[in-house]
């Protein structure tokens, strides 16, 4: 039977096969052994740096909103037996989980979140919380690319019609994180606070009789600090009618198409011999970094951002796994465990993480161990903090928070990683 729309449980997103594993072990007795899972990437997307890690406020969100209530328990009544479905009735998540914050960076095995708690509880988390970090941080990292690219130009993602609707809206937030300043998208604004903008389309303009027709509703709407869309017809003709009727107060042009840089200089300079010095020029159309890059030396004041963005800029997914590293053995304690398989492998052991940093301040290693940390020696800065405590989110925190934490974190890496060029990891990660 299909399941309500109207329910908001986190529960049925998530394979089949999550909760075939947790009837097996419930049969077997081992469904309550204490476990430690982790989710960390083998490698980063091609010619990456550096990733950023997005969407540990969704996921706290999911973790809190994974219950089984009778519909969800209807639609997997046919999938497990009742023992199990009557295990699932009660499930509440009551373990910790430790975890990289928003807006940090990530380099290779880099243990983003460690989850303890009994493996029945842990393991149905695997798919949900693999779907938000490797789509969100896919979206991060592209976008802090992006922005660095831009510098003090601001980018504006607006790609939600190049997505699904509800990964449009992940990706408006994960862009914020990222440096993005705001977003096209409203779901966005209502659900995270994003803001957003936007004034109006090339059918705006067709609708009218005239182009100056379409600038002069705009402008009489809007008011005079509107962006007009200069490339329905004749570019040149378009920027004369909208200064002409804005005044040297219009807000700012739009180019959405053309070589963007040529015209970007044709058109600050119509602007400025019209005395609309201080009007922007934004440009959109297919932007990715490298073409942001390209637009270094353009006197271009801010870019709009789509499809590249939204599919994380040639990666839509980081390649994250989430995999058991310890669990409890006949004593009471817990035992590493790891997997082997080839080109497939994982560390065992619950880890902890540092990045190690020069005197300067600058990051020169990603450093990950099992068992006890070190002593800080003041040259090292701990990246594990805790998100769950005994079943209870306790790393909720703002956007604004994670946004400041990117800008820190990037800032501290080696200037390579502000290469668009292909190249190994920024940093080595070192496993001691």
């Amino acid at each position: 039977m299909p399941i309500s729309s109207a329910t908001t449980s986190t529960a049925l997103l998530t394979d089949h096969y999550e909760l075939t594993m947790l009837q097996a072990a419930l049969g077997s007795g081992t469904a309550q052994r204490r476990s430690v899972f982790e989710l960390f990437p083998r490698r980063l997307p091609e010619g990456r740096r550096y990733g950023v890690v997005a969407g540990v406020g969704r996921a706290l969100d999911a973790i809190e909103a994974f219950r089984f209530d009778e519909q969800v328990l209807a639609v997997l009544a046919d999938v497990v037996d009742r023992p199990t479905l009557d295990w699932l009735a009660s499930y509440r998540f009551s373990g910790d989980v430790w975890g990289y914050p928003e807006g940090e960076v990530y380099l290779p095995y880099s243990p983003l979140l460690v989850v303890e708690a009994s493996f029945a509880e842990a393991v149905l988390l695997e798919t949900l919380l693999l779907s938000i970090y490797n789509h969100d941080s896919a979206i991060a990292s592209a976008a802090s690319r992006m922005t660095a690219a831009a510098g003090d130009r601001p980018c504006i993602e607006m790609g939600s019609r190049r997505t699904h609707e509800e990964a449009a809206v992940a990706a408006a937030r994960a862009a914020y994180v990222a440096g993005f300043a705001s977003s096209s998208n409203l779901a966005a604004r209502q659900r995270y606070g994003v803001p957003t903008t936007g004034t109006s389309a090339h059918s705006f303009t067709l609708l009218h009789d005239t182009e100056a027709d379409a600038f002069r509703a705009q402008v009489s709407s809007l008011g005079r600090g509107t962006s007009l869309l200069v490339d329905t017809y004749d570019i040149r003709e378009a920027v004369r009618q909208g200064v002409e009727i804005a005044g040297p107060e219009l807000g700012a042009v739009r180019l959405d198409s053309g070589d963007l840089g040529v015209l970007a200089h044709e058109v600050r300079a119509q602007l400025d011999e019209l005395g609309a010095t201080s009007t922007r020029v934004i440009v959109t159309s297919d932007l990715d970094e490298f073409a942001i890059a390209s637009l270094a030396a353009a006197p271009v004041d801010g870019y709009g951002v789509g499809t590249q963005l939204v599919t994380g800029s040639g990666h839509p997914t980081c390649g994250f796994v989430y995999k058991l590293v310890a669990r409890e053995g006949d004593d009471g304690e817990l035992v590493s465990v790891a997997k082997r398989s080839k080109d497939k492998v994982s560390v065992g052991g619950r880890k902890w993480a540092l990045r190690r940093r020069t005197p300067a301040g600058v990051a020169e290693a990603e450093i990950v161990g099992i068992g006890a940390p070190p002593t800080d020696d003041g040259d090292d800065r701990a990246l594990l903090v805790p998100l769950v405590r005994d079943g209870e989110v306790v790393g909720r925190e703002s956007l604004e928070t994670a946004r400041e934490r990117h800008l820190l974190a990037r800032a501290e890496l080696p200037v390579a990683a502000q290469s668009m060029s292909r190249g190994e990891p920024v940093i080595p990660t070192l496993h001691v």
